[in-house]
């Protein structure tokens, strides 16, 4: 998709600090981090949300990215969060998974 900022980072026409790259998906720091670690997982395909997903071996990919992303890091504590559709919380409409560690996290969220 042409205007999805997603899209664009994976094409590397808005650059991003990438954190892991393969030829499916792309890790990168969140811009708008909500704790020390804020990492942002996404396939390099476009998908708008996790329904629109054809291929659940990309979804277990990700899940694979973060897992190396952890151990490398050393992060032992952690949360991974994908959102679908705007009322809960999706902002940019290509399916992402937050992998967010670094502080004490409460639930339910604030």
């Amino acid at each position: 998709m042409s205007d999805c900022i997603f899209c664009k980072i994976v094409s590397k026409e808005i650059p991003s600090d990438i954190v892991y790259e393969d030829d499916e998906i792309l890790a990168f720091n969140d811009i708008n981090p909500q704790a020390p670690v804020h990492i942002l997982i996404i396939p390099k395909k476009h998908y708008e949300n996790i329904n629109e997903v054809d291929d659940y071996g990309m979804v277990s990919k990700m899940f694979e990215v973060g897992k190396k992303i952890t151990e490398q890091k050393g992060i032992e504590d952690f949360r991974y969060v994908i959102n679908k559709g705007e009322k809960a919380g999706q902002t940019v409409f290509h399916l992402h998974m937050h992998l967010i560690a670094g502080r004490v996290m409460n639930w339910p969220p604030g």
